[in-house]
């Protein structure tokens, strides 16, 4: 019996590093799940796991409604968002005057800008909604729609599908490689949009200088890099760090920073919302797989760490 007894000891230690060593790849394998790119995470630890099936298509509100409020610093401040946005109202006669790409309404009264900035419905307190849009590119078909130039020349004939994408879009890619671009609305000439019932009117642009098109700020967009937003409630051109997005798998290999630029609006970007332009369908529907559009997202204004991606080119 004494003579066994290191032995069995031996043997002990042994089981319990195979099963020390079986957890640990376990392990590995629920973060990695045999996929070539980690899946998404929910809050800001990274895009590690996917969301249980069916939860992209669930109802927005039950999403919201099973997730914890934001960690402090990283939602933003109501206060501090209502001051930004009341010093957005005060200049909003400055800001109409380089607006190009309206993609939206001009800043709203200082006591609507509060009434939107205080919830987010069906989201949990201090989130902001998050939806995504692209840039279409006009293809085949019959060129049964007429896009119009701000003074009501025909611009382009384009086949109705594509006019009714650019018309929510705001850009896109006509078939000659041209882009086109928010002018105006409220134009008599135009069709009707049919999901914002607007009456849209573009301009032509460079590609070479707008590949995606122009944004409320005057300046080129960009994919994963530009945001739209309600400049009643996040002034046009305030950087913001969105840690639920940070480490996002980039098209072309690498991780996102999180961080992201508001020079853009949106008609239908109202109150609590930032509306991530992708620059493509197909990202959108990727983004929407790994994390839905009205989740709900933390942001954190002009964070140390995104203050250069002002005047930065986007991700590569």
């Amino acid at each position: 019996m004494t003579s066994a007894a290191p032995a069995v000891r031996g043997l002990g230690a042994l089981l319990i590093a195979l099963a020390a060593g079986c957890a640990a790849k376990g392990g590995a394998d629920w973060a990695q799940d045999g996929s070539s790119e980690p899946r998404i995470a929910r809050g800001g630890g990274g895009w590690l796991h996917a969301p249980p099936p069916g939860e992209g298509d669930r109802d927005p509100g039950a999403g919201a409604a099973g997730r914890d409020a934001a960690a402090p610093g990283e939602a933003v401040d109501a206060t501090r968002a209502d001051r930004r946005g009341a010093a957005g109202a005060a200049s909003a006669e400055d800001e109409l005057a380089i607006l190009v790409r309206e993609h939206g309404r001009p800043a709203r009264a200082d006591g609507a800008a509060r009434a939107a900035a205080a919830a987010a419905p069906g989201l949990a307190p201090g989130l902001f909604r998050n939806t995504y849009y692209d840039f279409p590119t006009e293809g085949g078909g019959p060129k049964d729609a007429v896009l119009y130039d701000a003074a009501c020349a025909p611009l382009a004939s384009v086949p109705r599908a594509f006019h009714d994408q650019v018309c929510v879009q705001g850009s896109g890619r006509l078939a000659s490689g041209d882009t086109v671009s928010f002018a105006r609305r409220g134009c008599a000439c135009a069709d009707v949009c049919p999901r914002t019932g607007q009456k849209v009117c573009f301009e032509r642009l460079d590609p070479r200088r707008f590949p995606y098109g122009r944004g409320a700020t005057g300046r080129p967009i960009t994919p994963l890099r530009t945001v739209a937003v309600d400049s009643s409630v996040i002034p046009l051109g305030t950087a913001l760090y969105v840690p639920e997005l940070a480490g996002l798998p980039l098209p072309g290999g690498g991780r996102h920073d999180g961080c992201f630029v508001a020079e853009d609006r949106g008609i239908k970007v109202v109150g609590r919302q930032i509306d991530v332009f992708t620059g493509d369908p197909a990202v959108t529907a990727r983004l929407n797989a790994l994390f839905p559009s009205n989740r709900g997202v933390s942001l954190v204004l002009d964070d140390a760490r995104c203050r250069a991606v002002v005047a930065a080119p986007g991700p590569s």
